[in-house]
């Protein structure tokens, strides 16, 4: 990042996960070119784990936790799907598109 600005496009929209006690999985969403993004941030509104995938993805509870109020911002890696999976309580993934890294 080099001490730039992180940019979520006001042209695009991201993707809300609702978690449950099984893995519930949406195409990670693209930046305003319509291309996949280079990052996405995760921010979750209860403990969460998180996966991506190609083509398909499941998230499993050793997995990347997500917490409520800590982002996370994750290198797509020709990665097309996001997975979550609830920790102990039902809540929402959001998942973003970042432009400019």
């Amino acid at each position: 990042m080099n001490g730039g600005y992180i940019t979520v496009s006001s042209q695009t929209t991201g993707v809300a996960i609702v978690t449950s006690g099984t893995s519930a999985s949406a195409t990670i969403p693209t930046m305003s070119s319509g291309e996949l993004p280079r990052f996405i941030r995760i921010a979750a509104t209860a403990p969460a784990c998180v996966r991506l995938g190609k083509s398909s993805a499941t998230a499993l509870s050793t997995d990347l936790q997500v917490q409520p109020g800590d982002a996370v911002i994750l290198s797509v890696n020709g990665n097309d799907r996001i997975a979550a999976i609830q920790v102990a309580a039902a809540g929402v993934v959001q998942v973003s598109p970042l432009e400019n890294m």
